[in-house]
């Protein structure tokens, strides 16, 4: 299913995308055009059992933890995550881990899987993306508007004028190529996302940004906060903690 999320003026969109992309793409001078926001009409402020099951699954692929992650995986198969799914999680995963997590991962998986069947258990294979990735111009296009939608506002600086091959990649593949994949929504791949960025030193701002889009794509400060919690209770307490600082300094932005 498409995101269609419905846009809502938010008038801390400039402001906290200069912040969160400066952080996010290291020294570059992001500023922001003053566009909409996404929103839900009416917003949980608990995370579902399934999207629970992401967090230590994103959290353990990206510290390349594997026996955790098996475990896991099976957990999160086990409350009703999908086959696709999991190697949704896992895919996006290279984004942020780089390719070696990634492969290793998707392995896990794979004999997380085989294991299970040998179990005579059968898992839901799940939704394939319903249309085809767009290609070359029309890929650009469309991994430029998904940037916009998630930041709340045109992405642009100094680092991707400085390297404007990055700038590409960034548009082309983790907006294009991962965003356009529409059977993983895009709250569940936020909710991995900070997961993942919490669970790797030194990205501290990254993780600062994705509490950014995360509320832009209409997940619930509650909801974060038992994000945060969920890594102290089935991860660890060292991402958990870099989870609660990032969304600490979110919240006090928000409230100025």
């Amino acid at each position: 299913m498409r995101n269609t999320q419905h846009l809502s003026r938010s008038s801390q969109a400039g402001a906290s995308l200069a912040l969160g992309f400066a952080a996010l793409f290291g020294q570059a001078d992001a500023t922001a055009q003053s566009t909409p926001v996404m929103t839900q009409t009416r917003r949980s402020e608990s995370l579902s059992v399934r999207q629970q099951a992401i967090v230590p699954i994103a959290a353990f692929g990206a510290a390349g933890n594997m026996p955790r992650l098996n475990a896991a995986l099976n957990q999160g198969l086990d409350v009703g995550l999908t086959v696709n799914d999991s190697k949704e999680i896992l895919v996006q995963l290279y984004a942020y881990a780089g390719l070696p997590r990634s492969l290793n991962a998707l392995g896990e998986l794979m004999k997380v899987i085989e294991a299970r069947k040998q179990r005579g258990l059968q898992d839901a294979q799940g939704q394939l993306p319903s249309c085809a990735i767009p290609q070359g111009d029309a890929l650009l296009a469309a991994g430029t508007a998904n940037q916009t939608r998630l930041a709340g506002g045109l992405v642009k600086g100094a680092l991707f004028e400085f390297a404007p091959a990055i700038d590409g990649y960034l548009k082309m593949h983790l907006f294009g190529d991962i965003f356009e994949r529409d059977n993983l929504d895009w709250q569940s791949r936020e909710i991995a996302t900070v997961a993942m960025l919490s669970s790797l030193q030194g990205a501290e701002s990254q993780v600062q940004s994705h509490m950014t889009i995360s509320m832009n794509v209409g997940i619930t400060a509650g909801q974060l906060t038992q994000l945060t919690q969920v890594l102290a209770d089935r991860v660890d307490a060292e991402p958990a903690c870099r989870a609660r600082e990032a969304l600490a300094r979110q919240l006090a932005a928000k409230s100025k």
